[in-house]
């Protein structure tokens, strides 16, 4: 979220940055209700103090006086609640602003390739997909799954739901181990604020899954990433600038409806409404977020170059960040029957976007200061599962275990 005095104060440089985003801010709205909100706030402040001055007279004739200010007063409060509500509104919905470095463009047309890594192999027989070889070894099951949840879900069997423990535990052990994160084990339902606090809501709100609870105030939702729980771990909170850099890990579940993809990626496990993730989420002072970006992103490929699966990493124009980003790098992996890359991981820069959202701030000599935060994936499990399920396929439908991923295999040598 802004600053809703620099937003007021530079509202024409926020304009011109925003449409970078593909945004369009309505500054002739925003300064009508902005300035009659403040216009309210006046009005309510002059009449407590008018009604300040007759408490102290002793005159019995100022008591009606002082009555009925106080019903203007009340009056006043509820209107000008109601406009408040009305910018909150507005300001939470104006996403984060692009860093200068970010190349300014519509969609991922206008990204930018930095960076490939390994060669894509040149198989000598046929290939399958991950879900042919899934079907073949009994061990990708979308049939029991259409049973079970319907469409873009899926059931993992034996050696595949092994495979697919065996790269979160991989993954885990690499990022605590050899990057020092601090493992999470966090709730997977969080509250409406917490959501609000990330950037999910209001604004996606059509994308993520709602818990219906008896109390219609109780508004709880299944966590679309970790990065949401994670990062509000600080939320309402002042840190110690002893105390950064405060870098987390977790794996879990995550929950989206996927509103906004219809008819996109709709075989395979590409794109589902439940899969499992394990996400990084730095908390910084922000004048180090991009150096932190950098780190995040090469802890997030480091788990590519163990397994040995081909890569590019994209820098991602001002039009195809996500809301909450200042810049991302977005990790993809080449996925050998679609012939073409498929993004594992976005690792963003939020700067300040978040903390302010969530209340979140760190200790200076000059006061406290809102918190820098970044979030990535290092990775998603069943995109990564997808891509090694392909690229170590052999002739016969059989899947060979990278090196590395043997030990959290029980030794196995194939699928």
């Amino acid at each position: 979220m802004h600053d809703l005095k620099s937003l007021r104060k530079n509202l024409e440089e926020y304009k011109n940055k925003l449409l970078k985003r593909n945004f369009n801010l309505d500054t002739e709205e925003f300064t009508k209700i902005d300035k009659f909100n403040r216009e309210l706030i006046n009005q309510k402040e002059l009449l407590e103090q008018e009604k300040k001055k007759l408490s102290k007279s002793k005159d019995d004739n100022n008591f009606d006086k002082s009555k009925a200010i106080s019903v203007k007063i009340n009056e006043i409060t509820e209107k000008q609640k109601k406009v408040q509500t009305k910018i909150d509104l507005i300001v939470s919905n104006i996403p984060n602003i692009a860093l200068d470095d970010v190349p300014t463009g519509k969609d991922e047309k206008d990204n930018k390739i930095i960076k490939k890594f390994g060669d894509i192999k040149k198989f000598d027989f046929k290939i399958k997909s991950h879900v042919e070889l899934g079907h073949l070894n009994n061990g990708i099951d979308f049939e029991t799954s259409i049973k079970l949840s319907g469409s873009r879900f899926v059931v993992l069997k034996d050696k595949f739901a092994l495979l697919e423990r065996a790269l979160i535990n991989f993954m885990l052990d690499t990022h605590t181990n050899e990057f020092k994160y601090t493992e999470i084990s966090p709730p997977i339902i969080v509250n409406e604020n917490v959501m609000y606090g990330t950037g999910q809501l209001p604004k996606f709100e059509d994308d993520q899954f709602e818990i219906k609870f008896e109390k219609s105030d109780d508004r709880k939702f299944l966590i679309p990433t970790a990065e949401v729980v994670l990062t509000n771990l600080v939320r309402k909170t002042i840190l110690d600038q002893k105390e950064l850099p405060k870098r987390f890990v977790a794996s879990t579940p995550c929950f989206r409806k996927e509103a906004g993809s219809y008819g996109k990626d709709t075989k395979g496990m590409i794109r589902q409404h439940q899969f499992y993730k394990v996400e990084l989420v730095s908390i910084v002072e922000p004048k180090d977020c991009n150096k932190e970006l950098n780190r995040m992103l090469n802890c997030a490929e480091k788990i590519l170059i163990k397994l040995n699966i081909p890569y590019q990493i994209s820098l991602l124009s001002s039009g195809d960040m996500g809301f909450s980003a200042e810049k991302t790098f977005d990790i993809e992996i080449w996925i050998p029957s679609e012939n073409k890359y498929r993004e594992v991981s976005s690792c963003s820069s939020c700067g300040t976007f978040q903390s302010r959202r969530m209340g979140a701030k760190y200790k200076t000599s000059n006061g406290n200061e809102f918190l820098g935060t970044l979030n990535g994936s290092g990775l998603a499990v069943g995109r990564l599962m997808v891509a090694l399920i392909e690229n170590y396929q052999n002739r016969d439908g059989s899947i060979t275990i990278p090196k590395i991923l043997k030990k959290y295999m029980n030794n196995l040598d194939k699928i």
